[in-house]
């Protein structure tokens, strides 16, 4: 890794990038993974808490995101994501906020992840989750976002810490 481009969602998807914006380029090989973190009007993060059968993390809090597919860029997984896990549409990458590593606890290969601050059209409201993946969902703001933790291994607070770093 250690690559970086400027982005743009790939098949037509009108999505603005901030200027400054840096996206990662996946070296050929790379298990790569993104999230979106999405603020409401109050600055609050949007999280859905995993279902209990889910293969990785079962019943913790995560953000809108999942696994790049093969020939896919970072910023088309990012809206194609964003529209399957809510019904809302991707319109702007505001940041790339980090690029971690992390080992799920399937016993699956090392992934890379790049979350970004995003901006989407559609209702906030009424997302349209994913009820076969997903069990719940909230708005996170700096007086429940302990509450990311829950489920979480000892160690395996990436989902708080990032939300956490957002809307403090």
């Amino acid at each position: 890794m250690g690559r970086y481009g400027t982005g743009r969602a790939e098949a037509g998807r009108a999505v603005r990038v901030d200027p400054g914006v840096e996206v990662p380029c996946p070296a050929e090989g790379e298990v790569w993974t993104v999230g979106a973190v999405i603020l409401n009007e109050r600055r609050e993060a949007f999280a859905q808490k995993r279902g209990p059968d889910r293969r990785l993390f079962p019943g913790t809090w995560d953000v809108v995101g999942g696994h790049v597919e093969a020939g896919e860029g970072l910023l088309g997984a990012l809206a194609r994501e964003v529209e399957e896990e809510t019904g809302w549409r991707l319109r702007r990458v505001r940041r790339l906020l980090r690029v971690t590593r992390w080992a799920g606890d399937d016993g699956g290969p090392l992934r890379h992840e790049a979350d970004f601050l995003v901006e989407v059209d559609g209702d906030l409201s009424r997302p349209a989750l994913e009820w076969a993946k997903n069990s719940a969902y909230h708005w996170f703001g700096p007086g429940d976002v302990h509450r990311l933790k829950e489920n979480c291994a000892p160690g395996n607070q990436l989902v708080h810490d990032l939300i956490a770093q957002v809307v403090a």
